[in-house]
């Protein structure tokens, strides 16, 4: 077996592709045909099996693919180690996330992170949905996504971050912003201002809702979380939000936050990345995340999010 077999079987089965997989390699499909056919006949046993569109894994191609990227990672982390260049990491490194609101969490640790790497650069930008950060990493317009933790894919990296809590947020003029929670009765009453269908928040909210059996009378939709706030604020309605994320508002007197009577509406948040190796600006920011991974926590659950992070 070699390691060209190797990069070319992680390529098919990334792509499920024998035609892009040769593109993304610059070999011709023949050339990938036979290194694949080589390393089923040293396994003994048929990596792929063809299907309509292209081809999907085997059994023993999914255990295969465990080994390969294990193999393939440790022997390029191996060479960086060597040349010396994992502690002076240089690149750019793509963030998507799933609601904007992440933003509000996550910003004291990138720049944190910024500060103790000035050779990588951060861009960070949200997406309307999971499934379209997933789409982002996938498709390789993203390196890292924050979404929530029902994703699946054996081409994924997915690491549980934190759990957080989504609170009832009203105007301070609301006839129940003196209150310390909230009925389900009392919240049918009002117009709910929430994100738009396929954002982590709203998969929350519409199951939440569904499992009460209550229909939520909708007054504006918006992946804006600003937005939400102010028209919150305004009094157009009131809307369920993580608390850390409107934090500061409470504590400026400009919304109140409550709970929900009988019920605590709790989500998981994951880290996603390709599962395969990543270039080192990638491997250092996943790294500082992992290791402030306890700061996440405790920021979603209360701690200050203008806090900078140290390293």
């Amino acid at each position: 077996m070699e390691m060209t077999q190797f990069r070319t079987f992680r390529a098919v089965a990334e792509t499920l592709n024998f035609t892009r997989a040769a593109e993304r390699l610059h070999l011709t499909q023949s050339a990938v045909s036979h290194q694949i056919k080589a390393l089923e006949e040293e396994l003994g046993e048929p990596l792929f099996i063809r299907a309509k569109r292209g081809v999907k894994l085997s059994q023993a191609g999914k255990i295969a693919l465990e080994y390969v990227e294990r193999i393939l990672d440790d022997t390029e982390a191996l060479r960086e180690r060597i040349a010396g260049r994992e502690r002076s990491a240089v690149g750019r490194v793509r963030v998507a996330a799933a609601t904007q609101a992440f933003v509000y969490l996550f910003a004291p640790l990138f720049e944190s992170f910024m500060d103790a790497h000035p050779g990588i650069d951060l861009s960070f930008r949200t997406t309307v949905s999971t499934e379209h950060t997933v789409a982002d990493i996938l498709n390789g317009a993203a390196d890292v996504g924050f979404a929530s933790l029902a994703v699946y894919s054996p081409n994924l990296q997915v690491t549980k971050l934190f759990e957080d809590e989504l609170v009832l947020v009203v105007s301070n003029e609301h006839k129940l912003a003196k209150k310390r929670s909230a009925t389900v009765e009392e919240i049918q009453k009002d117009k709910l201002i929430l994100f738009e269908r396929g954002a982590s928040i709203r998969r929350a909210t519409d199951s939440f809702f569904d499992q009460i059996g209550v229909r939520p009378d909708l007054a504006l939709e918006s992946n804006d979380t600003f937005f939400i706030k102010r028209m919150v604020e305004r009094g157009v309605g009131v809307s369920l939000l993580p608390a850390w994320a409107v934090r500061d508002e409470v504590l400026n007197g400009k919304l109140s936050q409550l709970q929900i009577s009988g019920h605590r509406l709790r989500r998981s948040v994951a880290m996603v990345s390709l599962g395969r190796f990543q270039p080192s600006p990638t491997r250092a920011f996943i790294a500082y995340i992992l290791r402030h991974k306890a700061k996440i926590q405790e920021m979603a659950e209360g701690g200050k999010t203008t806090a900078k992070s140290r390293d």
